[in-house]
């Protein structure tokens, strides 16, 4: 009988590989920006075109490879990283499994050119599908140039799975912004379709947060830093009221290298109790430097996930570090009932030795010397003043006299109140016992009379029972429709803003603003400018506050981030519900009847009153045979 077990060829073996470790154009981006950091290089340079579907340029000033080298590194489980087992617990580099040059080589056109410093002449590779199609020698530049074009040329299935060009984008500067932030050393730049989204030059690590995150990011920092035994902690929390309702800006990094950690992530979140909104998240770059044989990264393809010696000790420094910071730097009460903080010494003093002051105090002076001095008839005087109540200040205490007679002053009187009485209309005195409307009238009043019940119920009674409608889903329901159609009709009211309303936003956010430009305009915003960080507005719809701006706009980059549709009809449809979850009156409102009225009625004027956006039912109906069977016994 023949055997059935055979050795798969190495270029199905990469394809098999590569689904772990390229699942998408960031993919690629993370591995080829990594290896140029662990060359040592001071300057990377990232080109991408359609989203990395076309193209994946990285160019690096790095040590760069000689020929045979060049060759050798699209073999799998080829690395200058490692060579024995133990170099694991002691990694210092990105990479070290060998792996994904041979991956990315095996699903893409791949290009490399290289040329080391002593070197003349350097090295020039194309590899297709895992095929050597050419290798040359060429005059290059120092360093390494790797360009991937037509990922997943081979493999269809896997680049139709791929979203839209603004999502995978998105993954793409997620994975620059993590690399850049480990290295503030390092001069990153990023270029999308020919136009420059970054360029970050070396400086220290606030500078580099805010050239990543835009300007205004410099103010909302509280520096924390502690150095233990176990690990040494430094970087940078947000303040609480700049907390945001989505996790981008939460970033750990070990080492240098970026990570994902619920364990440590819920140690900031303990660290900011009491101190955020509902909903919202604290914003945090921490940089921990642990013991190279204490970690173990060897845990997942991506090598985002670390597993630790000993994570309670570093959940609670990580809690205790950040609580620490936020009081020391007064953004978090203290709770000293003796504390004056007037008297406080800031933190920029502490330590400093007190000065002696060189005021010099005559303690043998009398004021009451200059007094006998004087003539005594400057004394009398002066005595008389004080005691008739002259320009001198009087002993007594102030008494306002009442004056004698007062009665007298309101002579007169009497007869104008006889005068105004007689004008005065005489109404009737007996009591009107009738009803202005018939029975029936009022029975059908009551019966279109709503009731709120706990701030988060709308009752109203109809002939066969009651409705009972949940306000928060049905005023979602009610701005779905009405947004939808302002999108589609291309009809909209805008009011002009007394003073144009500056936002400011990061580098991705613009991008994703100005694609929905023209259909915010639609609902009614009026913009005059974009700049690359900063939004102003001149004009907003009417239905909307200016406080409420920032908030709508917030919510509405939160969603586009997951995924972005290509098709205006969805995308229309997603801005339309985002504006209606955010503008929809809150459950726990208090409504007055009019408010009430107001929503029963917009509800069931709507073409699918059933339902919210988010397909949830909007009300529920209760006839009054239901309720009759709760009394049966």
């Amino acid at each position: 009988m023949s055997s059935i077990i055979r050795l798969l060829p190495d270029h199905v073996a990469n394809q098999i590989a590569a689904g772990e470790v390229v699942q998408r154009p960031a993919s690629v981006v993370k591995e080829l920006v990594e290896n140029a950091v662990d060359a040592g290089a001071t300057s990377i340079q990232l080109l991408v075109k359609d989203a990395g579907k076309t193209l994946i340029q990285v160019m690096d000033n790095g040590k760069g490879m000689n020929e045979t080298d060049a060759r050798l590194c699209f073999e799998r489980h080829a690395t200058s990283k490692i060579a024995l087992a133990e170099d694991l617990f002691r990694l210092k580099t990105k990479g070290f499994r060998g792996e994904a040059l041979a991956s990315i080589a095996a699903i893409a056109h791949v290009e490399l050119k290289t040329k080391q410093a002593d070197a003349e002449l350097g090295t020039h590779l194309i590899i297709e599908g895992s095929k050597v199609v050419s290798q040359e020698v060429a005059v290059v530049p120092q360093g390494t140039s790797f360009s991937v074009k037509n990922l997943f040329f081979n493999i269809p299935a896997r680049r139709n799975f791929l979203k839209s060009d603004t999502v995978e984008m998105r993954h793409v500067v997620d994975e620059f912004e993590r690399v850049a932030l480990a290295h503030p050393d390092i001069h990153f730049t990023l270029i999308n379709n020919g136009s420059e989204m970054f360029n970050l030059p070396a400086t220290n690590l606030r500078q580099r947060i805010v050239g990543v995150f835009g300007s205004k990011t410099n103010e909302k920092l509280v520096p924390v830093q502690e150095t233990t035994e176990i690990v040494e902690v430094v970087g940078f929390v947000a303040k609480p009221e700049f907390a945001k309702k989505s996790r981008g800006e939460q970033f750990f990094f070990v080492n240098d290298r970026f990570i994902k950690s619920g364990y440590l992530h819920h140690a900031i979140s303990a660290a900011f109790e009491g101190l955020l909104k509902e909903g919202t998240h604290p914003s945090y770059f921490l940089y921990l430097q642990v013991p190279e044989n204490s970690i173990d990264i060897n845990i997942h393809p991506t090598k985002t996930e670390i597993k630790f010696d000993d994570e309670q000790a570093l959940y609670a420094i990580l809690r205790a570090t950040v609580k620490h910071s936020l009081g020391q730097f007064n953004v978090a009460p203290v709770l000293d009932f003796q504390r004056d903080q007037s008297l406080d010494t800031p933190y920029h003093l502490e330590g400093t030795k007190s000065v002696d002051p060189t005021i010099e105090i005559n303690t043998g002076f009398n004021p009451f010397d200059a007094i006998k001095e004087r003539p005594a008839s400057s004394s009398a005087s002066f005595s008389s003043k004080m005691n008739t109540g002259g320009s001198g200040l009087s002993s007594a205490p102030f008494r306002k006299e009442v004056p004698s007679q007062w009665e007298t002053l309101y002579e007169g009187i009497p007869q104008e109140k006889e005068t105004i009485l007689a004008s005065q209309h005489i109404f009737e005195q007996e009591v009107v016992t009738g009803s202005l409307f018939d029975a029936d009238e009022t029975e059908s009043n009551a019966q279109n009379k709503t009731y709120q019940i706990h701030k988060k119920y709308i009752v109203s009674p109809i002939k066969s029972g009651m409705v009972i409608i949940d306000q928060r889903r049905a005023h979602q329901r009610v701005l779905y429709e009405q947004y939808l159609n302002d999108l589609h009709s291309n009809k909209n009211s805008s009011q002009q803003l007394l003073f144009p309303l500056s936002l400011y936003y990061a580098t991705y956010e613009m991008e994703l603003l100005q694609q929905m430009q023209d259909y915010l305009q639609q609902i009614g915003f009026v913009f005059d400018a974009f700049d690359t960080e900063k939004v102003v507005i001149s004009g907003i719809p009417v239905a909307i506050t200016e406080s409420e701006v920032s908030i709508i706009l917030e919510d509405l980059l939160s969603d586009m981030q997951s995924a972005f549709p290509t098709d205006k009809d969805v995308l229309k449809d997603r801005i339309a519900k985002s504006f209606a979850q955010s503008l929809a009156v809150k459950t726990g409102t208090f409504l007055n009847e009019k408010e009430q009225e107001h929503i029963v009625n917009s509800l069931f004027a709507c073409t699918e009153p059933n339902v919210s956006p988010f397909l949830k039912p909007t009300f529920i109906t209760m006839k009054v045979e239901d309720i009759d069977k709760k009394f049966i016994l």
